[in-house]
This record gives C-alpha cells, structure tokens and sequence, in this order.
C-alpha cells in the first residue's frame, strides 16, 4: 500500500506549499538496525573524540547554515526566532562538548556488608534514543535531547512534527557533512504513525509535546519496559505581591507571554495581581501590550509572528470565547485575524476571569494573558497549584527573599524570582515537571548528560566465597 504523502501549511500566507512522504515502520526497522551497529564503536571511543566530532558538526552548521536558516523560517514563519535557534545549536553543541569532559563518575570501593568485595561501577549508555520534537521551537527541541544522548554514547533517530518538518532535509544535509556522526545520528519525517513506530525500535524515547500524546508515549515505553522522558504542557502562573516593581513586572510578564506568540511550554498563562496594585499593574500591562506589532506584512518588522499551528488558533479562540460568555473582559487583542492567509492573534489581555473557565485551566499556547486579583500570599499560592500542570512559574516582589517564600510553595519544577520564563535561557539548573507536565530525569544540568546512561555494578571478590557452610543450622544456639 502506498502511504500518501503529508502536506505541509506555511503559517505566513496558509498555503500548502510542502509536503513530507511518512517513514513507514518497516524503514525505521532497518534504519534502526544499522544505527544500532554503529553505536557501539561510537560508545566505545574516547568521549573527547565523540565531543570533536559534535564539535565538526557545530562548525559545518556555522559555516553553512543558510538552508537551514530559510527552512526553519517557512516552518514557523518568524526569521529572528529561526536565527536564533540556528546559533543557539551551535552554542549549545560546544557547551555540552565543553561541560562534559569526562564520563560520568565511574566509582569504586569496598563494600561495607563484607571488606573482601571490591566493587567497581560502569555508565552503560542505552543504544538508541529516539527524540521526537514539537512544532513551537523545531529545531531547537530536536537537538535539545539528541545533543548530550550523543555525547554519552547513544544513537539518535529525531522525528520532528510534522507541522514543521522542513528544517529537516537541511539539516540531515548538514549531518552528512560529518560521516562519523551520520553514522549514528538520523532525521526521520513522518506523523503519528512514524511516532508510534520509533518507540517499538528504540531503547529509550524524549518526547516534548502535549499531555494527551505524552500520556499515549508513556504507556507504550512503560509496556516496552524502556525510560520515557517526557516533557509535556505547561499552565505557567506568575505572582504578583504588592511590593513588587510593577514597571519591571508588566514588562516582564509581557515578554514572557507573548515572545515566540505564545507559543511555548513555559509561557505565562495566569497571572495572579494583589489586589492593591491590581489596577495599576493591569493598565501599564495592557498599555505595553496595544504597543506590539504583528510581523505582518514585513518579516522584518514587528514582534508578534504568525500561530503555526492552525488547529491551535481554533482552541484559542475557543478558550476566549468561553471566558466572555462567562462575563470576562477582553482589554485589547482577543480575535484571531486573517491576514495574507495567515492567522495572527495580537497579545490579549483578559480580566473578570475565574477558575471555571478553560482559559484559566487548559493550556492556551498563545498570547493571551488572563489576569485574576488576590488578597493575600496564601491565597496565590492556592491559586497558582490549582489545576493539573506543574511546569514552572514566575514570582515578582519587593525583594528576593520576599518571593522566594512564595516560590518555594509552588508546585512545579522551576520558578523565575523577578522575572518570568527564564527556563528557556538558563540550562544549568536541574528541574524536574511535576504533576502532568511531566516525567523522568532533567534535561538541564548535568543529568541532562547522566540520565542517558544506565549503571553496572561489577563485584569483585577479593577473599574466599562464602560456602553452603554458612546455612548450617547446627549453628544456631537457643
């Protein structure tokens, strides 16, 4: 049977202007097989020759990285942002080849229990890890997981979405300018039936995407019996007291909700105002938000770029109209508009809203910015760990320690102080999801390095084995 080729919309005009022919689970086989040969002498090299390959890599996407460039934008229909994750995989292939210089801690001893037993511990890395990546940031989420998989060891098959999949066919081109990583490094194209395929062919899978395919991803590795790390949505609260700077918080919490048009995981989507300095952080907010320009007609100018994702535009726009029809306030913004044929959306700035409305409770994915008053600390604290994600958060106040109070009641896995969304810049930090936004080992700091790898305990007896002597029951005295 033939499978159809997938067509592919441009976010800037609405055309289908692109299409991707599915990898059938028959191909993934084979190609998994091949990698899989691959990987071990690629394991077995010393960690500094894999890091000067990835290195060789990072300079052949320096050196030529205009294909890429121009894919990315027709996939997303932004040009800074695509700029910006073409330099961003080449900063973060050298700081991964920088940070991790050695394997992880290979530790050795004696055993406590018996000091004849000399023990020594090995990093095993698993042999194939697939990495299937969302549509917001392409390319930088296909590399953010393969990168240090890579460099433990593994072999990678990467399957972007197939929203945005024209970066890949560039970017295999600048995979095959390195032999040495072509070898055990793959770009696969296809949708759910390839997603589906890649988790019965590998060893271990990261999965950055929705709660309800991140659920369906956990399942099938848990049947398999192999690690899932997944990386799931976010309902990102923001906090903000009374002594916070409001000039410093307005425009903050702006960036941090509508950058990349709200389309990220880590996006503030409630946010939470004492009700003293409601009224006044409400109008500064509403007043930097009409200031925003859509990158349209020119790709050149303005901030505000196109929704990717059509379908979302829809659950956008539905959110919005169940908060109006239950008496909340649209400020400015609030109407999908269609230009060009694309679908834009200006930053939108919602009041009277409460949590018995999906735009409080669902995950938007676009830049709208439901605002809600509180009486006191405890009360926002209750209000931010409501619902079912637990992704990051951001607190703003008269001063650190004043927020950090806050923050360490919240119930997710990173918490900007004074600031918002800084978990998209700031890789060091170690966090984990709580709640359903997710589960397994950080992808930042050094288990992002660590977790791909599994440990072997080898147990050295350095005396005489103990004998069936020792079960005697003689030699037990009443």
């Amino acid at each position: 049977m033939t499978i159809p080729n997938i067509k592919v919309r441009n976010p800037r005009d609405g055309s289908y202007d692109s299409e991707i022919r599915e990898t059938s689970a028959e191909e993934l086989h084979v190609l998994a097989s091949g990698l899989r040969a691959q990987q071990k002498p690629w394991s077995r090299q010393a960690l500094k020759l894999r890091a000067e390959t990835l290195q060789a890599w990072a300079d052949a996407i320096e050196a030529d990285s205009n294909a890429l460039l121009q894919a990315l934008t027709l996939d997303t229909g932004r040009r800074l942002i695509s700029l910006m994750e073409v330099n961003g995989a080449v900063r973060t292939i050298r700081r991964w080849c920088a940070d991790v210089q050695t394997l992880p801690s290979q530790a050795d001893g004696y055993a406590r229990a018996n000091p004849q037993v000399r023990y020594q511990i090995d990093c095993v890395p698993y042999a194939l890890v697939g990495c299937i990546s969302p549509w917001n940031f392409p390319l930088t989420l296909a590399l953010i997981d393969a990168i240090p998989a890579l460099l433990a060891g593994a072999a990678v098959i990467i399957k972007p979405s197939e929203v945005a999949p024209r970066f890949a066919a560039p970017l295999r081109a600048l995979i095959d300018k390195v032999p040495a990583l072509a070898r055990v490094l793959s770009v696969v194209d296809g949708a759910g039936a390839t997603g589906a395929a890649l988790l019965d062919e590998v060893d271990a899978v990261c999965f950055t995407g929705s709660v309800t395919t991140g659920r369906r991803v956990g399942l099938r590795c848990a049947a398999r019996m192999i690690p899932a790390f997944l990386e799931l949505g976010g309902k990102d609260p923001a906090i903000v007291l009374k002594s916070a700077d409001i000039e410093r918080a307005a425009s903050a919490i702006l960036r941090a909700s509508v950058s990349a048009t709200g389309q990220a995981c880590q996006s503030l989507e409630r946010i939470y105002v004492e009700r003293s300095v409601e009224p006044e952080f409400r109008a500064r907010l509403i007043e930097l938000a009409t200031a925003c320009e859509l990158n349209f007609p020119d790709i050149g100018k303005g901030q505000i770029g196109p929704l990717i994702f059509a379908t979302q535009a829809g659950v956008i726009n539905a959110q919005i109209d169940d908060a109006k029809a239950q008496g909340a306030t649209v400020h400015c913004g609030g109407s999908i508009e269609n230009l060009g044929g694309g679908l834009w959306l200006r930053p939108t700035v919602v009041t009277g809203v409460s949590h018995a409305m999906r735009l409080m409770t669902e995950e938007t994915f676009g830049p709208v910015m439901p605002i809600m008053a509180f009486d006191s600390a405890e009360e926002a604290i209750e209000l931010a760990n409501a619902g079912d994600f637990g992704l990051s958060a951001a607190v703003f106040a008269g001063s650190n320690d004043e927020a950090l109070l806050v923050a360490r009641e919240l119930e997710v896995g990173a918490v900007s102080i004074n600031d918002g969304a800084l978990t998209s810049l700031i890789y060091d930090a170690e966090k984990n999801s709580f709640k359903q936004s997710g589960i397994g080992g950080s992808r930042m700091g050094a288990a992002g390095f660590t977790r791909f790898f599994r440990k072997r305990a080898l147990l050295i007896q350095e005396g005489t084995p103990a004998s069936m002597a020792m079960f005697e029951e003689g030699q037990v005295r009443p």
